[in-house]
């Protein structure tokens, strides 16, 4: 648009005509148009990611399948975690079929912990370099195996049999607990994230109660009738191998790797990056250079060690003070676990409405220390309903923190992969709860159950002192964040200025 100056025409994009004012100066009006225009910030390419130089646009969209990936996953990490627990429950049964020690029956529990150290870091590269899908088949597959192995295992002379088989669910457990994180970042958006990763944990606490509440009822103590017993036990075993077949004939049609389009913007900015750039040993040096993350793995370790130690050693806790209680003993694991599930959903709905990570990971593990506590020095009271009432309020929060802990690291981590912020996590987990199992249980057969449970105590108010000293810093938040301020319409006061008399334009 020419202006209606007596000097040359000069044209401005969509400005309108200049016009000459008395005083020499020159006013600039806009189009009305402009005013509607996105107006980027000038440095706005250099503040972006490199994969989101790329890409002016970054498309995302949810897909329903992410329910169906979510739903599968949890229901086969269930039943690797009732697998797991389904010996410790009713140690004494076993003890009596096998004709083993309690410390033999342990190792059926320990042995999930010691499987998972030295493999998780092969399982995490997996996950990196071959993707989601063919981590959800090994460990699908696996824990279908094992549960099959457990078939053949039934009889007074085959402990080493069900062993065999229980290393084999071990094996499998290292595919899945890295993953909760992964699909949620992979297939969830922003607002429903954390609530995507605690229900993919849920699967796995759901597993751990009905594996308090089931093997009580299908194998009672019929110490006088072995036949009884190992027939009680085949059912068992059995019913777990045909549920666990037919998850892994879901996994194999359900899971994919991503979907077509990102759900999140810190995804999308993600895969258009150059994957030729990804190291899996540069990843895990600079998660171990991240003091915050450090932190994080220590107090989650303890917190989580603590938690498999007290499901592992929970029948004998109970049965020292109340004999022939059994069943319900399952029942009060059970009230531990429920309780906890619910403290996992509730504590991921939080997490996505306020993103108050470091605050919620800190009041948990108060709490979760006040509750052992109060659960430690009210176990030889006498009264099962008091038990039932502790062992609830401890599984709501110690049991709660475990989602909470796997979406701290991975916001403090970011960009590094989920999958392996969450593999270390779980390894140092396995770690303290090696440890403390082996310990606690030592200490409970020599000195009773309230020696154990004050050496847990002791190591989880350190945890809460490591906690308080993590400092936190939502790098993924603020990728998903950062584009609230792109793309607002602008005033037309940011564009009234006066340009100096006889200045070139």
């Amino acid at each position: 648009i020419t202006p209606t100056l007596q000097k040359p025409a000069v044209v401005i994009g969509n400005v309108a005509p200049l016009q000459s004012l008395s005083n020499g100066s020159v006013h600039i009006t806009l189009d009305p148009k402009t005013l509607e225009q996105e107006l980027p910030p000038p440095d706005e390419k250099e503040a972006m990611l490199p994969g989101e130089q790329n890409n002016e646009a970054l498309e995302t969209r949810l897909y329903w399948r992410r329910f169906a990936v979510l739903a599968v996953f949890s229901l086969y990490s269930l039943v690797n975690a009732f697998q797991w627990i389904q010996y410790s429950i009713i140690t004494n049964i076993f003890m009596d079929y096998y004709n083993v020690s309690s410390i033999a029956i342990d190792w059926l529990s320990v042995v999930y912990m010691v499987a998972y150290v030295p493999l998780i870091f092969p399982a995490t590269w997996l996950l990196d370099k071959k993707g989601l899908r063919m981590t959800a088949l090994l460990g699908a597959g696996l824990n279908a195996l094992g549960a099959w192995v457990k078939c053949a295992s039934v009889g007074p002379g085959l402990f080493w049999v069900t062993m065999s088989a229980q290393i084999i669910c071990s094996v499998a457990q290292v595919f899945i607990l890295g993953l909760p994180s992964r699909i949620a970042s992979v297939w969830f958006g922003p607002r429903e994230v954390s609530t995507a990763c605690a229900t993919a944990v849920l699967g796995n606490q759901l597993g751990v109660a009905i594996g308090f509440l089931l093997p009580p009822v299908l194998v009672p103590n019929t110490a006088d009738d072995k036949d009884l017993m190992g027939h009680n036990i085949s059912i068992m075993f059995y019913g777990t191998a045909g549920v666990s077949t037919l998850l892994f004939l879901l996994t194999i049609f359900v899971i994919k790797d991503r979907p077509p389009l990102p759900p999140s913007k810190a995804q999308a900015v993600l895969s258009t990056g150059p994957a030729e750039d990804y190291s899996y040993k540069k990843s895990i040096i600079n998660l171990f250079k991240n003091k915050p993350f450090i932190l994080l793995l220590i107090s989650y370790g303890i917190m989580t060690g603590s938690f498999y130690s007290v499901s592992t050693l929970l029948n004998q806790m109970i049965i020292t003070h109340y004999p022939g209680e059994e069943l319900n003993t399952g029942r009060i694991g059970l009230t531990l676990v429920v309780a906890g599930m619910f403290g996992s959903i509730l504590c991921g709905i939080w997490l996505d409405r306020t993103k108050t990570y470091k605050l919620t990971t800190l009041i948990v593990y108060v709490l979760s220390f006040i509750g052992m506590v109060v659960f430690t020095f009210t176990l030889n009271l006498g009264n099962l309903l008091v038990i039932f009432f502790t062992a609830g309020v401890l599984g709501f929060f110690m049991t709660g923190y475990l989602p909470i802990g796997f979406e701290f690291g991975v916001e403090i981590t970011y960009p590094e992969s989920e999958g392996t912020s969450s593999g270390l996590l779980n390894a140092f987990a396995q770690v303290f709860g090696i440890i403390f199992t082996l310990i606690q249980g030592q200490l409970t057969t020599d000195y009773g159950p309230l020696s154990g449970n004050i050496f847990l105590c002791a190591w989880i108010l350190l945890g809460i002192v490591l906690t308080a000293l993590i400092k936190s810093d939502l790098k993924r938040h603020g990728v998903n964040m950062s584009s609230i301020n792109k793309g607002q319409a602008v005033s037309s006061s940011d564009f009234n200025f006066h340009l100096p008399h006889q200045t070139s334009i």
